[in-house]
């Protein structure tokens, strides 16, 4: 296990707010932040990514090259593993409350969803039977799955219950997504740098420019319901009015040009973003108005999604290097 801790940079003053996710698990707050960083290698570090936090605080990741689902146990620092339908390589996850693993199967266009106790394993095709899905998210009632196909350029839903699987079209090969607090899907538009959005009442997409060059990955519901977006392309993490349909403000990051990339929200108004050509994690505080940049003490990490559990805690997973984090 290694240890880092944080530096802190000024930034210039402004006006936001921000919070929670889409992941199933509702993210908490840290008010003891102290900067600590804790790393543990995982088992199959084969592209190994998108972390996600299961209703036990136990923390699952995919491992996509490998195929394979694996399991944290934060007590033991420990890991278990699951292997995947041959070509699923999966993607995304997340945890529903009953302890559900649902994954985006990137290889062979379908949803799956694994029972951890029972070791079953059922898989869902999309529609149009590919499309690469993506990134996977759900609803607060438990009841529907939202999830990007990036190859097909369409947001999906599944019903949890009966595992039907609508589709949307779209373009710019959709990336991440989030759901405001009015119950539509945003979607990251990267290709077209810009962000689209579904009203799943009436299947109607609406768009927002993000500007030229600005790519935005992925994306990340506040408190307030403001959404907070990772512009990859200019290094900006922007802030979006979905009610006013336009962009607030953007900031740009310390990095600068160093591909923002995974970006949450903690149930205090925290907003977690990161340049995936740096090995630092960036906190910004909207009430004193700073980014700290959190070094991590390993190098060539790669994160690709991050997420924050009960406690406000922020896991990421290295892509890059194997090596599963946590900052405290």
């Amino acid at each position: 296990m290694k240890l880092a801790f944080v530096t802190t940079m000024a930034i210039a003053p402004c006006l936001a707010w921000a919070g929670g996710s889409n992941y199933g698990v509702a993210p908490g707050s840290n008010p003891n932040f102290a900067g600590k960083v804790s790393e543990w290698p995982v088992p199959t570090p084969r592209f190994a990514r998108d972390p996600a936090i299961a209703p036990d605080g136990s923390i699952f990741i995919t491992v996509m090259s490998g195929n394979k689902i694996a399991r944290f146990d934060i007590q033991s620092k420990t890991f278990k593993e699951w292997d995947m339908p041959s070509g699923h390589r999966p993607h995304g996850l997340l945890i529903d409350k009953q302890g559900m693993v649902w994954t985006t199967g990137n290889g062979n266009g379908t949803i799956g969803k694994l029972d951890p106790v029972s070791g079953k394993i059922i898989e869902y095709k999309t529609p149009s039977g590919g499309g690469g899905p993506h990134t996977i998210v759900i609803t607060d009632d438990q009841s529907t799955l939202w999830f990007t196909l990036q190859s097909g350029d369409k947001v999906a839903s599944l019903d949890t219950k009966t595992g039907t699987i609508k589709e949307y079209a779209s373009s710019g090969g959709p990336y991440g997504l989030s759901i405001d607090k009015a119950g539509n899907i945003w979607f990251c538009r990267m290709g077209d740098n810009k962000m689209g959005k579904l009203d799943p009442k009436t299947g109607r997409m609406s768009e927002v420019d993000m500007g030229r060059g600005s790519r935005p990955r992925r994306v990340a519901t506040a408190p307030d319901g403001m959404l907070w977006v990772a512009n990859n392309g200019n290094g900006k993490l922007a802030k979006l009015d979905p009610a006013a349909m336009k962009v607030v403000k953007e900031y740009q990051l310390p990095g600068g040009d160093a591909g923002a990339y995974a970006v949450n929200t903690d149930g205090a108004g925290i907003v977690w973003v990161n340049e995936i050509n740096l090995d630092t994690v960036v906190r910004f505080d909207p009430n004193t108005e700073q980014m700290r940049v959190v070094k991590l003490p390993s190098t060539g990490v790669g994160i690709r999604k991050m997420a924050v559990d009960a406690q406000g805690k922020l896991w990421y997973m290295g892509s890059h290097n194997g090596r599963l984090g946590v900052i405290e």
